[in-house]
């Protein structure tokens, strides 16, 4: 399917969204409430997700609107990712024991091919325990560094089994919805999304050839690290620190290939903002990078700089390093767009620690029931449904805004990026100002 007419119906969600926009400033501070799912239970402008449902619930799902029609979709291609999320998996996830079986209630005709109209999944919850949470201290007793005590703070009230919408079994409808937005990527322009486990505490993976590595490689072993040797390494460390009784957290880096250069927008909406934002909501995540990020303040800009160059193959316009991150300006430049997203240690660890009740009084807990010692190998798919829901909105996004009508100027700027090509192939180099590097007066606030 082309992506022209796969996303040809992207400019009509977008001008219902800045309707939306401007009926909400015009109603009732009641009324503007109908207008969207909000509460922080969703995310994206045109391919909008809605998820819901707590981990001890009768189950959990999610809404996807805004889903191109005419996709071929099964239950089977979303049921991958969710198993590369779902508990149980090994030693250092989890032990719960849920299939994590995805039901798709709506959106599909009987010939399994996408209406256009909302898709709802749902997930049953199994295996939940409660009682490991409320026949113990822990149903009056707020864990540390967990968000029991902010969530009783805002609302009064708090699923106290499982953490309620706190807990990682929220992220099954992102991933589900991510598996959408995976194959919408994969038709539209050969767009893939890999993520991979590249730090755990100060043991950090070498040898990653972004280009290359596949998903085969990152599910190898049970860390989901592709390099078998710091995988190793990874593995020991987080076994020590599990037989402690406690916890480790430690870095996802995610690669997307094939992006085409113009995703994003210069201010409010830079595709790294939202980036940022996406990752930030999942649960346990403190950190977040694009391209070099932190490492970066320790050059120069001689040394940052991606400098530019022709390919010698395509004639498009490339850069020799990636420090960007695949992002100039808040918009991608055609490149790998590669971020690093940092997730704390578990909060419940099976170690005596001082807390408080929720009556003030100060006790001590020792953490009961199920949990990870280490977040990071289920949260590699969580990391790529986030990149790939971004991704899939600032396409049609991109589509509604600036390809609803093609440029047909005749002065347009060389295509740039690893997918693009020049017309005709590469121009014949010539050499601006002889041997002198070109001079340029920039004045900039």
């Amino acid at each position: 399917m082309r992506s022209s007419s796969l996303l040809q119906h992207a400019a009509t969600y977008y001008n219902y969204f800045l309707f939306c926009c401007i009926v909400a400033t015009t109603l009732p501070t009641t009324t503007t409430a109908y207008l969207f799912m909000s509460a922080g239970n969703s995310f994206g402008r045109i391919f909008r997700i809605s998820t819901w449902g707590e981990s001890h619930g009768g189950g959990v799902g999610v809404t996807v609107d805004g889903c191109p029609p005419r996709i071929p979709l099964t239950r089977e291609e979303i049921q991958v990712d969710l198993d590369r999320r779902r508990p149980g998996q090994s030693r250092i996830t989890t032990p719960r024991n849920e299939a994590d079986g995805v039901e798709i209630m709506s959106g599909l005709n009987a010939d399994g091919v996408t209406l256009g109209t909302p898709l709802a999944m749902l997930v049953r919850n199994k295996d939940q325990r409660s009682s490991d949470y409320l026949e113990n201290d822990m149903k009056v007793a707020y864990r540390p560094s967990h968000a029991d005590a902010t969530y009783d703070a805002k609302y009064g009230v708090r699923a106290i089994a499982g953490g309620g919408r706190s807990s990682a079994r929220e992220t099954i409808g992102r991933v589900a919805a991510g598996a959408i937005a995976r194959k919408l990527l994969k038709m539209h322009n050969g767009i893939e999304v890999l993520a991979y486990v590249s730090k755990v505490q100060d043991i950090e993976a070498t040898n990653i050839d972004e280009d290359n590595f596949t998903m085969e490689d990152v599910d190898s072993n049970i860390v989901r690290c592709p390099d078998a040797d710091s995988a190793e390494r990874m593995l020991e460390r987080i076994d020590e620190i599990r037989k402690s009784g406690n916890s480790i957290g430690g870095v996802v880096t995610c690669v997307a290939r094939n992006v085409p250069a113009g995703l994003g927008a210069p201010v409010f909406d830079k595709l790294e903002a939202d980036l940022a934002k996406a990752c930030m909501s999942l649960p346990a995540a403190k950190g977040f990078e694009s391209g070099d990020g932190f490492a970066g303040t320790l050059l120069t800009g001689k040394q940052h700089n991606d400098e530019f160059y022709i390919d010698p193959v395509t004639g498009a316009t490339r850069t020799k390093t990636n420090r960007s991150g695949g992002i100039q300006g808040g918009i991608s430049n055609g490149e790998n767009v590669v971020i690093h997203v940092a997730f704390k240690p578990t909060s419940t660890i099976g170690q005596k620690q001082e807390t408080v009740t929720r009556d003030g009084e100060q006790v001590e807990l020792r953490g009961k029931g199920r949990h990870d010692p280490c977040v990071l190998p289920r949260a590699v798919p969580m990391v790529e449904a986030m990149m790939a829901l971004v991704l899939a909105d600032h396409v049609m996004m991109q589509h509604a805004q600036c390809e609803l009508f093609p440029n047909m100027e005749e002065d347009q700027p060389n295509p740039m990026g690893t997918t693009a090509e020049r017309e005709g192939g590469p121009k014949h180099v010539t050499v601006i100002g002889g041997s002198s590097p070109v001079s340029q007066r920039v004045d900039e606030e």
